[in-house]
């Protein structure tokens, strides 16, 4: 198959977060019929794929779960891009790994190259299938490198931001809405809280010449039991987006200093970031062959969890950031090739 002809199958191949075994059966199988001289090895609905000898070990990372449906058709072109749920997030990536898994110089070159699919990525931090992964297989924490193949718009994106959840809650009275004043509304309570927060501009720390911005997002609200019954309790989620630079102590300080005007708040999740990883020699290789624009990963991603078991990593991808979770996704057919073609020769050349 082309890589054009791999991505069309996985993405015709459905893989919504918790229901990733086909194609997690479908990559076993075709990995194994085309060299039989590859380990495999499953957990759950995740693979590793590879033989770890006496050479340096590079890893390739990649989820193979998606957002749920959004009413996609199936893979198809138009113009010069394909279309289809998980293209650029993160399938064309994918693709990159099977077809620089399945290449023999690859596998013949100067490093250990395994490749590592894994499930749950879109869902919850807590069920993320990287983590048993990096568990169960613990000799993936010697890697001298990974390269996560999340789309990047064919930058090198280096580090990644932490980030909060939480509930922000103001607490009023309620009474009956033709009487609001024996109460107290806990909506309008909190009223010049937000309009500081809409106000707040992001914050930029610049981490080894890369700039990241700190960034504090309400992305939901409840309040209200009836039309005519003043809101006792009004529930903001607050997403916190954290610079790497920060301890997940850190940011909860910081948090507490923004959300000092509510009545609580409640932390469901706290994640670190991943450093810059400087003075990487496999880093400055791989951004000389690439000759790509080097920025920095203005999100999370699991280059956060490798960095946590000690392994450098750095996002390269084929696919578009902007195009995540869109329901009309797609991914530029152009970007496949370049791809492929920087990360066989810094896998290929000593």
């Amino acid at each position: 198959m082309t890589l054009l002809e791999t991505l069309v199958w996985l993405v015709d191949v459905p893989s919504v977060t918790g229901e990733e075994g086909p194609l997690c059966e479908a990559l076993a199988g075709r990995l194994s019929d085309t060299h039989r001289e590859v380990d495999i090895r499953r957990t759950r609905n995740s693979l590793v794929v590879g033989f770890r000898t006496n050479r340096p070990l590079v890893l390739l990372v990649g989820h193979i779960d998606t957002v749920p449906w959004q009413g996609q058709d199936p893979a198809h072109i138009v113009g010069d891009r394909l279309f289809g749920l998980g293209a650029s997030d993160m399938k064309s990536g994918v693709a990159v790994m099977v077809h620089l898994l399945e290449d023999r110089e690859v596998r013949e070159g100067p490093y250990d190259v395994v490749g590592v699919f894994y499930d749950a990525e879109e869902g919850p931090d807590a069920q993320n299938g990287l983590e048993p992964v990096l568990q169960q297989f613990s000799w993936l924490s010697e890697a001298d490198f990974a390269v996560v193949t999340e789309p990047t718009d064919l930058e090198l994106q280096l580090g990644c931001q932490g980030v909060v959840n939480a509930t922000v809650r103001f607490e009023g009275k309620a009474a009956h809405s033709a009487r609001p004043w024996l109460g107290e509304n806990a909506v309008t309570k909190a009223g010049a809280w937000l309009a500081g927060l809409h106000e707040r501009r992001p914050e930029p720390f610049e981490i080894a010449g890369l700039t990241f911005f700190e960034v504090f997002s309400v992305t939901r609200a409840t309040a209200g039991v009836a039309n005519n019954v003043i809101p006792s309790t009004f529930d903001l989620h607050l997403n916190y987006r954290f610079p790497p630079h920060l301890t997940g102590a850190d940011a909860l300080a910081r948090l507490a200093g923004v959300t000092a005007a509510a009545d609580s708040v409640d932390v469901q999740e706290c994640v670190d970031g991943a450093p810059v990883p400087e003075g990487n020699p496999f880093l400055d290789r791989l951004t000389t062959i690439a000759d790509a624009p080097v920025t920095p990963k203005q999100a999370w991603t699991d280059v956060a969890r490798l960095a946590k078991y000690g392994v450098p990593a750095v996002n390269y991808g084929p696919g578009e950031v902007a195009q995540a979770h869109q329901a009309t996704e797609s991914v530029p057919i152009a970007s496949l090739d370049p791809a492929f073609g920087t990360l066989r020769r810094f896998l290929t050349e000593g």
